[in-house]
């Protein structure tokens, strides 16, 4: 038609100022966690109330106890008897100052100490009748921590965290623990004390525990707290803000707090830069990032790209290669012109769960000293229904020039991380760069809640992904890029489509990350697809409800592992 516009030519731009940030209302993320004191071990000389130790004060003793050495319930020793739980020397303590036969109550309540499972001892003392800030008797708890792996401790200590829900303060003996141990046992009690922020009259919620006392610590406990507590810091980022109502939660919003995030870093001095830069819709048409700009372009709220870098000050860190990650950035997504039932779009919120997540991340790896230069790029938009709206048969033209057509546009998440791929590989000579989105409900189908799935050609790098996700707790499942898809994606009207043609051969998460591949040049990439860990129907140890935050400690521990 004449006089339309070229498919290389920027868009306009008319729409009215973002006032959203303005009104909006909301909780700002960053919220204090409990705090952590390590106090004098469990010994005879664990006096009274204002005696030795740290009893004098906490509302709750928690004791860690172990699965019978077999490690299943329902095992029973040689002579038929039922094997024990393994009370430890804190178990022995407690029950030798209560006077109680401890494995007689477990036998009873049919207790075997199973991994993040609690038996109260309703109405036990303790010698000397310690008391609380209240003036109430010590109450105790025996916590099962199973086999006393990373995983059960982990466990162990969310458990911990949701049985102290409401107190002040409460005591639990770890010198039985080694450093690694200690470090997944306070990890675990960290992201069990996450609540969702509110929105309204009500400020909070506060963490479950104001303050847990760690009774005896191992070698090298300080600097495993430390790495515990950034690490849990991170994912209680994720979760603030992917938790947080779209109706505060805009792009400019979500940029907003990434600058506060960076400005509030704790960033040891002299170790180096962390900065945050913002590139604006203007930008972006300037740089013809048509991807993000097409999903964006239906909504008042305008999309943006946000750049997160970690600069160490050591000139040899950057010999190592800088790490770029992408995340996903959607802030609601209707699924535009082809809108989503209101069943489908009620958890949309979270759709921006991997700019979150490679957001944390680099901040956390400024406040670890991380010696590898990091960016992180967050592609933000809103999808929305409109006159505006991109639409099916539509061919836009992504950053690095590449015309995609549009067959879905409820496909929004791989056009914005397309371009970010693109800006990754043209400017920043990315060493690794790493994708992370809620992208496919086909990664759900094929492998649940319980693992992320990761596509990648490079073999070492899925070996260290995936022991990262052991290490973490954060699972991984390596998936396979079945090249004989791609060539469903090829066009008869631009260089790529962005969904199969029909008849599509089905495998949705792998023709996805098939069609990412295509903007990350011939770097060393690998994408993760986090639509079934990124949010949680339940409870369930130390994943919350809704939103997970599951991506920033597995990220986290790759990079300080990598050489």
């Amino acid at each position: 038609m004449a006089g339309a516009p070229s498919p290389s030519a920027p868009p306009a731009l008319d729409r009215a100022p973002d006032a959203a940030a303005d009104l909006a209302v909301g909780p700002r993320p960053g919220r204090p966690l409990p705090q952590l004191e390590v106090a004098a071990p469990l010994t005879d000389a664990t006096g009274p109330a204002g005696g030795v130790g740290a009893l004098a004060g906490p509302s709750l003793l928690v004791v860690p106890v172990g699965a019978p050495a077999r490690g299943k319930t329902d095992d029973d020793d040689a002579s038929g008897t039922p094997a024990e739980p393994v009370l430890g020397p804190a178990g022995q303590w407690v029950a030798t100052r209560t006077g109680l036969d401890l494995g007689e109550v477990c036998r009873l309540a049919r207790w075997r100490a199973g991994a993040g499972s609690t038996l109260p001892l309703h109405g036990a003392r303790l010698a000397g009748d310690p008391r609380d800030a209240d003036d109430a008797p010590v109450r105790v708890l025996l916590l099962g921590i199973g086999s006393g792996s990373a995983k059960d401790l982990r466990r162990a200590g969310a458990a911990l965290a949701r049985a102290a829900r409401g107190l002040d303060r409460v005591s639990t003996p770890t010198a039985d623990l080694d450093a690694a141990g200690l470090r997944a046992f306070v990890e675990g009690l960290l992201l069990g004390a996450w609540a969702p922020p509110r929105t309204g009259i009500e400020t909070g919620p506060e963490p479950a525990v104001r303050t847990v006392v760690l009774l005896g610590a191992p070698e090298g406990a300080p600097g495993e707290i430390a790495a515990a507590t950034i690490s849990a810091t991170a994912t209680w980022r994720v979760r603030d803000l992917a938790a947080t109502p779209s109706s505060t939660k805009t792009p400019d919003w979500v940029a907003g707090q990434a600058r506060a995030l960076v400005a509030a870093a704790a960033v040891v001095p002299g170790s180096g830069t962390l900065t945050a830069t913002v590139l604006d819709e203007v930008e972006l048409a300037q740089r013809r990032a048509g991807g993000l700009l097409a999903v964006g372009a239906a909504s008042q709220h305008p999309p943006c790209l946000v750049r997160i870098d970690w600069t160490p000050a050591d000139a040899a860190a950057a010999a190592r290669g800088r790490a770029v990650l992408v995340g996903k950035g959607i802030t609601f997504d209707t699924g535009g012109l082809a809108l989503k039932p209101r069943e489908s779009m009620v958890a949309m919120k979270t759709d921006m769960a991997g700019a979150a997540v490679v957001l944390a991340t680099a901040v956390a790896a400024a406040e670890t000293g991380l010696p590898r230069p990091v960016t992180a790029l967050l592609p933000l938009a809103e999808n929305s229904l409109g006159a505006a709206s991109y639409r099916p048969g539509d061919v836009i033209r992504v950053l690095d020039g590449t015309t995609v057509e549009v067959d879905n546009p409820d496909a929004e998440g791989r056009l914005v991380l397309a371009d970010a791929l693109a800006l990754a590989d043209a400017t920043l000579d990315p060493a690794l760069l790493i994708d992370v989105a809620t992208l496919t409900g086909a990664a759900t189908l094929g492998l649940g809640r319980q693992h992320a799935a990761l596509f990648t050609e490079d073999d070492a790098l899925a070996e260290a992904l995936t022991a990262a996700g052991q290490a973490t707790g954060e699972r991984i499942w390596r998936m396979p890029l079945v090249e004989e898809y791609r060539a469903s994606l090829d066009s008869d009207v631009a260089d790529l489509r962005h969904v199969p043609s029909s008849p599509a051969p089905g495998a949705g998460s792998v023709t996805a990350a098939l069609f990412l591949r295509e903007f990350a040049g011939a770097r060393r990439w690998a994408h993760l697809d986090i639509a079934g860990v990124g949010r949680s129907e339940k409870e369930s140890h130390e994943v919350p409800r809704g939103a997970t935050g599951w991506g920033a400690r597995v990220l986290l521990r790759l990079l300080e592992d990598l050489p």
